[in-house]
């Protein structure tokens, strides 16, 4: 027996296997450009070298096409450009490991409104006074200056892809893709352009489509109730109306007052009944209205009405009645027609129609050939023809209703006239200009269109093939696509792609004209000269003119409606047949009525689209949410809860890190109030995408980036551990990679831990696995979360250490190599998500192995095809999953007990006690580690001894005995008193499938002593060694000596 002393006591510690790694707790700025170079540029391009070629069978991997919805390059990158682009990027690491070659082109949205506004604030121009060419040439060095920052920031990220090749909008090569997509549109007949309404933003001062929308749920209006006395013709005055005499007038209602200069007809519903009431309170003139809105006009008035005639239908009115607009009075009389739209749900049953400014109103009268007509100027202010008689009252005045507008001035000038009959304000859901936030109009203008009527059968046909994540997406595409009839696709600005039509000067006038030469030959020019050229050149270059069109011709000015631009990016990739372009598009929800509808529109137009072929542009179509506070907030500079990526990559959202006293520092650097944080890189913003729910509106603040921080320092803590214990010089030689694993060979002669751990593992890889393929990466990294922090260090890396510090070289080599595949398959989990992470870990991995193993990110991750190293009864669960269950009830037990005796100082390490578990007699009676765990059938191979057991629940020694003798023994501990004896004891409830059965967990203090190198309780005597630390020192010291 060794017995202790100063100088042997040091030696034993020399005994122990203790793993050490370089691994830092946190990454090294210094060493980060490095990994981030190869988790992204290199691993992009081995995969698409190496994956273009057939394998050794002869086959060529699947290839998949992730197609890049383009941000705008407008200004600096936010939360929500992280969420989307690692989203995007961990989808695309995930189809790499399946062994698929990845294409992923980034791309920016480039032209438009929002790029023109801010080049010119920044230059402070205003965009009237400023001529197209500059505007194009401040816009474009913007965009492009845009486009270089956030693509720093995406790399920063770690999102890989073909940067080299990102595509543009504001390129030639797409800009004359997108030219050849419209030509061939017009081909079809599906651009056109008319004069119609359409909805414009004055203070964007161009037309938008429906797409460029948003609502305010709580816009006032000032709402009014006018009266248009009307001429009666003498069949209804001598049929229906009896005769009647006096004069007669009709009430409409409008929340758009200033709409009314554009009146042109007033409509009734046929089948509806209108009643004449006689209004004492306004010198008893009589009104025509809806019989069922007579109350409500009652109340509008303030006072009752009297009933003079009941039912008359508004067949009878239709056709019958007319009246003046009395802002266009030389226009002459103006008819009561009939509208389908017309209801009784609100105002008076009688609608006013101005064609100009709204759609409902222009279908109806465009039908009966009367004109639109909109008296308002870009700006959405009244034009001398609102009011031709006196311009002065309303010329200048803006429409909107706001104090001093001119729906107050229509107002206020109808009340003179005694026709306004009341006014209030209005509160309801209005449209609002998506970039500006203010309000927009409704305004006839000439415009180019798409007739999306035309094919909108086949874009519904198309996505009936289509996958949508989450199942709501189908509905809110479809009822985008079947509310919608066209496409304004043009814009009043000079930032885009021009619509490629000629006008021919006629005089003052400039007539449009468009055919497939004028498209073709402006394309031929623009691929010699840019599109640039279009505005730089002179209105009499000929190069621009076809030979076959007479006459003088100058080029538009209006330029595509930016949806068109990225609408048409499917054309950057090849065409294919048989299959969608791309696998997949991903986006956030409001691009339901944007990005997806139009590329869908566009895409199907070049189709054969009223064919039973036709094809969407992707395979599967994802959303995501809004990113929002901890608050459930919008993020918003006015509230103060904009959190920017760098802020989670940097840690100050995080509270600063306490710093330690260090030995010789200068008073001055420890009162120094410069804050240190947390700052965990990339990995620490990839991984909150990865754990949220995108399919939702994801919640961002201090509570959910602790967390994300905890699990990122956990990972690089196990990491930093299995790195220790994989480089002890113990690791077996025959394990010289990570690929050459057998399951079954390391289940051989095992101990009941290492069945469990290989199960649980490959049970997490498989879950991990089936979460990462459905794309809900949340509840992938949760199962990781869980199996990390329960399953690794909570439970085996606990009853595992002993082996590895002081067991045998056997004991520790067949831990070793059990760990190697377990850290193998964690960084293959971990590498879609945290790859600046696992490309630090492997190259802290030792040499050797790493050099003969694949890298964890490129090798091939497929699911296990057995959860068991046995087959299993089909009928009943895994022998491992009944082990757990009562591995986890018995260390909940035993782990009670251990705190009550901690609470009462009697207990420090759990190592300090022995457990006496107490089963029924015929359980306690069969040598099989508590028969089999209560029946669990283990294999045949399991190494079947109860010092496993005790192992496996971190004490010193652990006995199985007959349930009575264990309450025997607690009645002597009872008998002498917790003065002389230290004891708890707990009932654990074990169910083997047939019955539930009573254990008795009794925890007490050793009989042994503690052994001086393991600090297990087995020791004979004070200060000396147990038996099993002897052998290995004995083992050590002879492998020592030859």
């Amino acid at each position: 027996m060794l017995k202790a002393t100063r100088s042997l006591r040091a030696s034993w510690s020399r005994t122990l296997r203790l793993p050490k790694s370089d691994f830092p707790a946190r990454p090294l700025p210094s060493a980060t450009p490095e990994y981030l170079r190869r988790c992204t540029d290199e691993l992009y391009k081995w995969q698409q070298d190496s994956r273009s070629k057939a394998d050794d069978n002869g086959k060529i991997p699947d290839t998949f096409t992730l197609h890049d919805g383009p941000p705008y390059a407008n200004g600096p990158l936010h939360i929500g450009h992280a969420l989307n682009k690692i989203t995007k990027d961990v989808i695309c690491r995930f189809e790499v490991s399946q062994g698929k070659r990845v294409n992923y082109i980034p791309g920016w949205d480039c032209h438009g409104l929002p790029i023109e506004v801010k080049a010119l604030q920044a230059q402070k121009k205003d965009a009237a006074s400023t001529d197209p060419v500059s505007v194009r040439e401040a816009a474009r060095e913007l965009a492009t200056r845009t486009v270089e920052e956030q693509k720093t920031g995406f790399k920063e990220w770690a999102v890989m892809g073909d940067w080299d090749n990102a595509y543009k909008t504001m390129e030639r090569g797409f800009e004359i893709r997108q030219l050849e997509v419209f030509k061939e549109m017009f081909e079809k007949g599906l651009i056109y352009r008319q004069f119609k309404p359409v909805y414009w933003s004055p203070s964007s001062r161009t037309a938008l489509a429906e797409a460029e929308l948003e609502y305010d749920e709580n816009h006032k209006s000032l709402a009014a109730y006018v009266r248009f006395p009307v001429t009666v013709a003498e069949g209804l005055r001598n049929g229906v109306l009896n005769g009647l005499q006096e004069d007669l007038s009709v009430v409409i209602w409008t929340t758009t007052p200033w709409t009314l200069p554009a009146n042109k007809a007033i409509a009734v519903h046929n089948n509806m009944d209108y009643s004449i009431v006689q209004d004492r309170g306004n010198d008893n003139e009589l009104i025509l209205v809806a019989s069922s809105r007579i109350e409500h006009y009652q109340e509008a008035l303030g006072h009752d009405v009297t009933i003079r005639a009941l039912k008359l239908k508004g067949s009878d009115l239709a056709g019958n009645l007319t009246y003046e607009n009395p802002f266009q009075r030389a226009n002459g009389p103006q008819p009561i027609i009939h509208a389908d739209f017309v209801s009784d749900a609100s105002g008076t049953g009688l609608v006013h129609c101005a064609p100009g400014h709204g759609m409902d109103d222009y279908n109806v009268c465009s039908a009966l050939g009367i004109p639109a007509f909109a008296p308002v100027d870009d700006a959405g202010a009244f034009t001398k023809e609102a009011f031709p008689e006196h311009p002065e009252i309303l010329e200048g005045l803006p429409v909107q209703n706001e104090k001093k507008t001119g729906s107050r001035a229509i107002v206020d000038y109808l009340k003179k006239l005694d026709l306004l009959r009341g006014k209030h304000t209005y509160r309801h859901k209005y449209p609002i200009d998506w970039r500006t936030k203010q309000p927009v109009i409704v305004r006839a203008t000439e415009q180019w269109f798409a007739n999306v009527d035309g094919i909108k059968h086949g874009a519904m046909k198309a996505i009936e093939h289509v996958e949508f994540k989450p199942d709501a997406g189908r509905a809110r595409l479809e009822s985008f696509i079947q509310g919608r009839s066209q496409w304004c696709i043009s814009r009043q600005r000079a930032w885009g792609v021009p619509i490629p039509a000629l006008y021919r000067v006629d005089g003052g006038r400039h007539e449009a004209t468009m055919d497939s030469e004028i498209i073709q030959n402006a394309i031929d020019v623009v691929k010699s000269r840019g599109i640039d050229a279009w505005w730089t050149d002179s209105q009499d270059d000929p190069a621009w003119q076809p030979k076959h069109l007479p006459g003088t011709y100058v080029r538009g000015r209006d330029t595509m409606d930016v949806w068109f631009d990225s609408g048409t990016s499917w054309t950057l990739l090849p065409a294919n047949d048989r299959q969608p372009v791309a696998d997949v598009y991903l986006e956030g929800t409001d691009q339901h009525r944007g990005w997806f509808q139009s590329s869908l529109l566009t895409h199907v137009a070049t189709q054969q689209y009223d064919s039973q072929i036709v094809k969407a542009p992707y395979n599967m179509l994802i959303t995501h949410g809004f990113t929002l506070d901890s608050d459930g907030r919008k993020m918003s500079k006015s509230l103060g809860n904009v959190i920017s990526p760098v802020q989670i990559m940097s840690g100050e959202l995080l509270p600063p890190i306490k710093r330690k006293k260090q030995k010789g520092a200068k008073q001055e650097q420890l009162k120094s109030n410069v804050p240190t944080y947390d700052a965990m890189g990339s990995d620490a913003l990839r991984l909150w995408a990865a754990s949220s729910d995108y399919t939702r509106d994801v919640t961002i603040g201090q509570p959910v980036l602790l967390s994300v921080n905890q699990a990122l320092h956990k990972y690089r803590v196990t990491l930093k551990w299995l790195l220790g214990v994989i480089s002890l010089p113990s690791w077996p030689q025959n394990y010289y990679t990570c690929l050459d694993y057998s399951h079954e060979d390391l289940l051989t002669n095992s101990l009941l831990t290492d069945h469990l751990a290989i199960y649980r593992l490959n049970q997490v890889t498989n879950e991990v696995h089936s979460h990462y393929a459905k794309y809900e990466f949340f509840k992938g990294v949760n199962t990781l979360n869980k199996y990390i922090n329960n399953d690794l260090s909570a439970f085996y890396f606990e009853t595992l250490k002993d082996r590895i510090y002081t067991g045998s070289l056997a004991e520790c080599q067949h831990v070793q190599t059990i760990l190697g595949l377990l850290f193998y398959s964690l960084l293959k989990m971990l590498a879609p998500v945290c790859p600046l992470l696992v490309e630090e870990t492997w190259a802290h991995t030792p040499p050797e192995l790493r050099e003969n193993s694949i890298h964890p990110a490129r090798t091939l991750w497929k699911p296990s095809e057995t959860l068991s190293s046995e087959s299993r009864d089909s009928n009943s669960e895994p022998w491992q999953d009944t082990y757990l269950t009562h591995i986890a009830r018995l260390s909940a037990a035993i782990q009670s007990a251990q705190e009550e005796l901690r609470a009462a100082k009697k207990l420090g390490s759990s190592l300090e006690c022995r457990v006496l578990l107490g089963v029924p007699s015929d359980i306690a009676s069969q040598s099989s580690l508590i028969s089999s765990f209560l029946n669990g059938s283990s294999p045949s191979d399991l190494t079947s001894r109860t010092s496993d057991l005790a192992g496996l629940f971190v004490v010193s020694d652990l006995e199985v005995r007959d349930i009575e003798a264990v309450e025997k023994e607690i009645q002597d501990l009872s008998s002498r008193g917790q003065e002389h004896e230290w004891w708890a004891q707990r009932d654990c409830i074990l169910d083997n499938g047939e019955e539930k059965l009573t254990a008795k967990v009794l925890v007490v203090k050793p009989k042994d002593e503690k052994c001086a190198r393991c600090w297990r309780y087995l020791a004979p005597e004070p200060d000396s060694l147990c038996e099993r630390c002897e052998d290995v020192v004995w083992e050590q010291e002879v492998r020592h000596k030859l």
